[in-house]
């Protein structure tokens, strides 16, 4: 039950850092490497529609980004870390597993395997991956997870921690389903709908965001017993915490509606009329 959570106690900044190596996380991220790349070429040759190819070389690699992202946040040191001493470095876990794994392992997902996949939950996925139920399920686990009580529950709780992390997966994968679902059963938001979807998604964190960086008191007391890397106290760890959350995930959002913006503009002057050229006036 430890895939995305490890908990302990520790007394000393050496044994924050010690070694600690997260079998089940590398096994977890092993087999999902092994089958997309080993077991899912065998299934194009069943599955895939005859054409482009069935998994392109992009694909693969952003598949295998996503992965590395998450192997990196997810074990020593960087989750060790986390849990044992430097909130900020929680928080740049949520980030990492909400913000960018999903999105990664969705652009890198053939639009034939992930309906295939999802086939026996279409209909709740149709219905979760509404804009607006999306947003709602999404923020509410994440205001949820960054609560006081839960934190605390997180970092001294293995099990617990593991549904935490799931959830925010999960309910991160749904919210950025409307924007990248690569299925036609469940089509995307137009450009222009993305753009204002995920501008409202970046409104919501920024309330526990302010509530952190502006704390003048300890927001998680968890954090008080531990070990402080780096000579960061406390208030000034939370705070930075909290500007990750905030100025962090905006920019990254930001990042994704210019692209998105971008390639829209690009389309509409590919198919777009070619402007006339201006009939020069003749001389008198």
């Amino acid at each position: 039950m430890n895939i995305l959570a490890h908990g302990g106690e520790v007394d000393h900044v050496s044994d924050v850092l010690a070694f600690h190596p997260h079998w089940d996380v590398y096994a977890l991220i092993g087999l999902l490497a092994i089958g997309y790349y080993f077991v899912v070429p065998r299934l194009a040759d069943r599955f895939a529609p005859a054409g482009p190819p069935a998994v392109t070389s992009r694909q693969r690699l952003l598949f295998g980004a996503g992965l590395v992202a998450w192997l990196v946040v997810s074990s020593w040191p960087f989750h060790d870390i986390a849990e044992k001493s430097l909130f900020t470095f929680h928080m740049l876990e949520h980030m990492t597993l909400a913000w960018v794994v999903p999105p990664l392992l969705l652009m890198g997902s053939p639009w034939w395997l992930t309906s295939m996949l999802i086939r026996p939950i279409l209909r709740p996925m149709r219905f979760l991956t509404k804009p607006l139920i999306a947003l709602f399920v999404f923020n509410a686990v994440l205001a949820a997870i960054h609560a006081p009580r839960v934190v605390e529950l997180m970092v001294t709780n293995d099990a617990f921690h593991f549904v935490a992390h799931f959830g925010l997966m999960a309910t991160a994968f749904v919210l950025w389903w409307p924007v990248l679902g690569p299925v036609p059963e469940i089509p995307r938001l137009s450009s222009l709908g993305s753009i204002a979807y995920l501008f409202a998604n970046g409104l919501v964190p920024t309330i526990p965001a302010s509530f952190l960086t502006f704390a003048s008191g300890t927001v998680y007391p968890v954090y008080d017993g531990f070990p402080r890397l780096w000579g960061l106290d406390v208030i000034t760890d939370q705070t930075i915490a909290g500007l990750v959350m905030k100025i962090g995930g905006g920019l990254l959002l930001w990042g994704v509606m210019i692209t998105i913006y971008f390639r829209w503009w690009g389309e509409e002057q590919r198919h777009s009329p070619t402007r006339p050229e201006r009939v020069p006036t003749p001389v008198a």
